[in-house]
């Protein structure tokens, strides 16, 4: 199959890049012919305040570069991962002038949430979602602490949503956990276009080693991922617990400061992933303490290829990613004294824990690999090219008048790859 894979990298490189990248090598080790189409958020700072606002909305040269493209390779399949700012809706028109169907990788809450997190001011917030204008995240200047900039996405999603963009103008959707589907699904996108397929990560060359170690945080060091949390369920543990955290961002000083002051806490700050997968392997569980709805961590599917544990706040899809009492362990979000029990607890049973180990490994050969990563990919491609198929119309040059509407096919809903 020829496909076309387009990526609009944010301006901090993030997993929504890696899996971009990944999927990418995975459908080209499987004889896939794959054409890359990349546009990277640097070139903001070339461009004036009004006319970033502009292309956000609809970047015409955008569409045009797409629709050239398509007619040079003919793709079967245009899978995208990302649009934000700068290449636009305008692609999913430049894919449907062109008869080429379309996937979307729903990796975060852009299309119902103008920060794309649901999360506001140290909480979860839905305050938008469903709503055809989400002037709330104007009102907070969500997007980035700007009132300008959260009115030009508000805007954009608010034109695309009366114009019925991603109902008409996508075949299929990709949402990584169920917990996300029926997000979208709730808020009006059509539930028989979405598809449920976790991301994955490689096979590392694992070393099955006695369980060992501490504990290991790795990731952003930002307020949702639950730093305050983790740093006060260890300040009750009492240095009984090795805790050893990975990772850059925001919080980095209050995480070097407290590392510095408390017995068996270590600050490494950023590493490479090669150097990561062995620090997994040297751990006993991964500490995952978020406190907003999280995508699909990969650090949770790194740490299970590796036969490593997660004890994890019970909200949105880490809920059902990690299973309590198979592949780790559950706690109240932002409840440091039940993440400190639930780490106590790990550390007391031996037993139990290594039970949670090999079950965390079988998680991840059967649901985070690269096999059933692929053939998920592959029946919702087939999916897609079968509901455009049963499409007859064709759009004029520009931009389609929004009463052109799309005759969906009958799509099922997938949940189990």
């Amino acid at each position: 199959m020829d496909i076309l894979l387009v990526h609009n990298y944010y301006q901090q490189a993030g997993g929504e890049d890696q899996v971009f990248s990944s999927e990418a090598q995975l459908l080209e080790k499987r004889g896939h012919k794959i054409l890359r189409y990349e546009v990277r958020n640097d070139a903001i700072r070339s461009q004036s305040l009004v006319g970033t606002a502009a292309r956000t909305f609809w970047n015409h040269q955008e569409y045009k570069n797409l629709r050239a493209v398509m007619r040079k390779n003919r793709p079967q399949l245009l899978h995208i991962h990302n649009t934000f700012p700068l290449i636009s809706p305008a692609i999913y028109y430049a894919a449907r002038a062109e008869q080429v169907p379309v996937v979307q990788t729903l990796h975060n809450y852009r299309l119902l949430c103008p920060s794309a997190t649901f999360f506001r001011d140290g909480h979860v917030c839905q305050e938008c979602s469903g709503k055809r204008v989400p002037w709330p995240a104007v009102k907070y200047a969500c997007y980035r602490k700007s009132i300008g900039g959260s009115a030009v996405v508000a805007g954009m999603l608010s034109v695309h949503r009366a114009l019925g963009t991603w109902n008409r103008m996508v075949d299929a959707y990709i949402a990584l956990t169920r917990f996300s589907r029926d997000l979208f699904v709730d808020a009006g996108f059509p539930a028989h276009k979405m598809f449920v397929k976790p991301n994955f990560t490689e096979n590392p060359a694992l070393t099955w080693r006695p369980a060992g170690g501490g504990a290991l945080y790795a990731g952003r060091l930002t307020p949702e991922k639950g730093i305050e949390t983790l740093l006060d369920a260890w300040h009750q543990l009492g240095g009984t617990v090795p805790l050893r955290i990975i990772g850059d961002g925001p919080l980095a000083d209050r995480v070097r400061a407290f590392a510095a002051e408390t017995p068996n806490v270590r600050y490494d700050g950023w590493v490479d992933r090669a150097q990561l997968k062995d620090i997994f392997q040297e751990s006993a569980f991964l500490v995952v303490p978020s406190t907003w709805y999280e995508g699909l961590p990969l650090n949770v599917l790194e740490a299970y290829a590796c036969g490593l544990p997660v004890i994890a706040s019970n909200i949105g899809g880490l809920a059902e990613i990690v299973r309590d009492g198979e592949t780790g362990l559950q706690f109240a979000p932002s409840d440091s004294a039940d993440l400190a029990a639930k780490v106590r607890w790990a550390v007391s049973h031996p037993a139990d824990w290594e039970r949670m180990r090999r079950q965390a490994r079988s998680e991840f050969e059967l649901r985070y690999s690269d096999e059933p990563a692929y053939q998920g990919l592959m029946q919702i491609y087939r999916a897609a090219i079968g509901h455009v198929s049963e499409s007859s119309f064709s759009l004029p040059d520009g931009i389609p008048s929004p009463g052109v509407r799309l005759i969906p096919g009958a799509v099922p809903h997938h949940e189990n790859y």
